[in-house]
């Protein structure tokens, strides 16, 4: 694995078929090392076209930069062992001058889970947001896990202030809500039906730890999981004349490697 390998922003806007996000619902640092947690990973390598190195950006403003985040993910890249240039993006620090250049020149953006609603505002100081937009647009995979896999929908079910579960706007690549750790945290369904229910959140997905939705364009290619629990999936959530309405989106366990 290398850093910062120097390359030219992407420019060509690409066909909505070509263009990626895979929203994970969290907690993928909990899934025992070798025994699936750097699937989901590899999943993400394998879905550009083949590159000698891939570079990958992992932006961790969720938790303002933690160097425990990005010890993580040096670790879950370097579990691969594949050729990969790999580069933090702090906005905590001394910002990169040319967040631009940084961010479009990437095959993957990768955002880690923390606090939804500070990521979000420091984003859109920054700009972030409108570059995640045309980085999506350009056919770089966006990828993330709880924070990092809510924030690409229209809204979301968050914890990150106040003593209960309130809505968020984000940034609105992906139509509808979403609800992340669905099936980890007390309360989170309940709540994601009532506010679905009383229209507070728009129709949504909710998704199990460990479990992912990969989206092409803006439908579902399908759902993905190395989560321990074998019934982890994810779930379509609309509002009905009465209550709200669950359905199941199975998922496809990705298994580690026989090598």
């Amino acid at each position: 694995m290398t850093n910062n390998l120097k390359n030219s922003p992407r420019t060509k806007t690409v066909p909505s078929n070509q263009r990626q996000i895979v929203a994970i619902g969290g907690s993928l640092s909990k899934v025992p090392s070798g025994c699936g947690q750097e699937r989901i990973l590899e999943y993400l390598f394998d879905l550009q076209p083949q590159r000698k190195t891939q570079r990958i950006l992992v932006i961790n403003t969720a938790t303002g930069d933690a160097k425990s985040s990005e010890d993580f993910f040096y670790h879950s890249w370097n579990m691969l062992k594949r050729p990969c240039s790999l580069s933090f993006l702090n906005l905590f620090g001394r910002t990169p001058p040319d967040l631009k250049t940084l961010l479009l020149s990437q095959d993957i953006i990768f955002v880690g889970g923390g606090n939804t609603k500070s990521m979000l505002a420091v984003w859109r100081e920054y700009g972030i947001d409108k570059l995640l937009h045309q980085a999506w647009k350009l056919g770089i995979v966006l990828a993330g896990s709880s924070a990092g896999g809510i924030c690409w929908f229209d809204s979301c079910l968050t914890d990150s202030y106040a003593e209960s579960y309130t809505s968020l706007k984000c940034l609105g690549i992906l139509k509808g809500s979403c609800c992340p750790h669905y099936d980890g945290e007390i309360g989170r369904r309940e709540t994601y039906h009532a506010m679905v229910e009383s229209q507070e959140l728009a129709n949504g997905y909710a998704i199990d730890e460990a479990t992912a939705i990969h989206f092409v364009g803006k439908k579902i290619h399908k759902v993905i999981s190395v989560s321990t629990n074998e019934y982890a999936a994810a779930y379509l959530i609309t509002k009905q004349y009465e209550g709200v309405k669950e359905i199941t989106l199975p998922a496809e366990r990705l298994y580690a490697s026989s090598q």
